[in-house]
């Protein structure tokens, strides 16, 4: 049998632990770590990227319309600020309505209004806050003055991740990808994908997380079906690259080296439910506004090196594409350390202009949600000065292929025990904490499915890619 037909052998059933920690463990620059010169053999990767000297040619010609490009967009989202972000009601969202689609598209970021009431999410929060007070012993970031909690199985978050308004917009956001019909994946049928909760508080200024892309990061170049994911950037023609393709995406190995923050699943959307009304300067998210730009240039970065520092020259020297030439001598790859996030920054990252463009998100409302693209570069605003909390649920937008489908497996068994999800610090987690969730509390059959808790149905007008890969998901199930 081959693996198309499920017949291919399948991982061990349970996915090694991750050693006990927090989300601080997750980013070099949350722990203070310097950046480690890589190993040589990533010369040598570096190398086989640039090619011969017509793919040469084409990424210099790439780097300079790109660069100007990034400069644009710079002043840009500073004349535009928060309107740069579309903001779209559930009910546009679900109904596909093509303008909605369009500026999501051109973005990769939106607020979505209205997904579930704001009494249901006020009553979330203050479940949860019961929960955390009567299990004192719950780990956190910071340690002493805890903003990001390591909560995964609580009841609200269950029924959060579980909510039929959720799965629909989870649905509807998958919708805006495009596969082949051979291709196996299922954009209808959103995994669940447990993750954190946030409660920041008014003064915080600890959860500084800063820019910083999800999805991995040396694996970007390192694997060959992720790095193919990118191969009209890496061939000189990013105009033409297309953030909302699936294709190589379904077998992109994201996680080569299992470290803190290596993450196994392939999330189109990143996402969360507010908790709380929350505004700019409140301690929200914020992200890089032009999916496109921001891919391509995370990608060509490696590629290239300055001739002069930011040290011997004026800026917009510094910048300007002369400044810059092909990297055929070093095995750097900024700020992209094997086993962390891929981080950006002003030193690392210089063409982003990261603090012109980096923007925060409009208001939300309890029940409103947040998505951005598995690529957007995004952070966390420096220090929450509003006055009340900055609270949110951590629920993703995850398609159904066969590499997630393995992870739901396996999160499955740890959910039941009551420890972290594997993809997150490890330890007894809520294992013995009062009032945890268990399978009993999913209700809905999406929901249950959603957590390898029931079968997929295989019946009715499918693709031959999705039938497929709904099959092998029943069999990676044990159904």
């Amino acid at each position: 049998m081959s693996a198309a037909d499920g017949g291919a052998a399948l991982p061990p059933m349970m996915r090694k632990a991750r050693a006990e920690g927090d989300i601080g463990s997750v980013f070099a620059s949350l722990t203070g770590e310097a950046e480690q010169p890589l190993e040589p053999r990533f010369l040598d990767l570096k190398r086989e990227i640039i090619g011969d000297a017509a793919n040469q040619a084409r990424l210099v010609d790439s780097w300079a319309r790109l660069t100007a490009r990034l400069a644009q967009r710079a002043d840009e989202v500073a004349r535009k600020k928060q309107a740069v972000i579309p903001t779209v009601a559930y009910d546009a969202l679900v109904a596909g309505d093509a303008a909605a689609v369009d500026v999501i598209k051109a973005c990769g970021t939106a607020v979505v209004t209205g997904v579930v009431s704001e009494q249901q999410a006020l009553d979330w929060l203050d479940e949860i806050r019961d929960y955390v007070r009567a299990n004192p012993q719950v780990r956190g970031f910071p340690a002493d003055d805890k903003q990001v909690y390591e909560v995964y199985w609580s009841k609200p978050q269950l029924a959060a991740r579980a909510h039929p308004r959720s799965l629909a917009a989870q649905r509807a956001l998958l919708g805006l990808f495009s596969s082949g019909p051979a291709d196996e994946v299922s954009l209808a049928t959103p995994l669940t994908y447990a993750d954190r909760l946030r409660i920041r508080q008014p003064g915080d200024a600890r959860f500084a997380l800063g820019p910083h892309m999800d999805g991995g990061s040396v694996e970007r170049w390192e694997d060959a079906a992720y790095r193919a994911v990118y191969a009209t950037i890496l061939a000189g023609d990013w105009e033409a690259y297309d953030p909302w393709q699936i294709g190589a995406r379904a077998l992109a190995n994201q996680n080569l080296y299992d470290g803190p923050g290596s993450v196994s699943v392939f999330r189109a959307f990143q996402g969360w439910t507010s908790l709380s009304h929350t505004g700019p300067g409140e301690g929200t998210l914020r992200v890089y506004p032009f999916i496109r730009e921001s891919t391509a240039y995370t990608l060509l970065r490696p590629l290239f090196r300055a001739k002069q520092s930011a040290a011997e020259l004026a800026r917009d020297a510094y910048l300007n594409p002369a400044n810059w030439e092909l990297d055929l001598s070093t095995s750097a790859f900024p700020n992209s350390p094997p086993g962390r996030g891929q981080e950006q920054s002003e030193h690392t990252h210089p063409h982003l202009d990261l603090a012109r463009s980096m923007v925060s998100l409009p208001p939300v409302a309890p029940g409103d949600q947040a998505w951005w693209h598995g690529d957007a570069i995004h952070a966390v605003e420096p220090a929450h000065t509003g006055a009340g909390p900055s609270a949110v649920l951590y629920i993703p937008s995850v398609p159904l292929t066969r590499i997630n489908a393995q992870y739901v497996r396996d999160q499955r068994a740890f959910f039941e025990q009551g420890r972290p999800a594997p993809d997150f610090p490890g330890g007894q987690g809520e294992s013995s904490f009062v009032g945890r969730g268990t399978p009993d509390d999913i209700s809905g059959n999406e929901a249950r499915v959603a957590m390898s808790l029931q079968p997929f149905d295989v019946d009715g007008e499918l693709t031959p890619g999705e039938r497929a890969i709904r099959q092998q998901a029943n069999k990676i199930f044990g159904f």
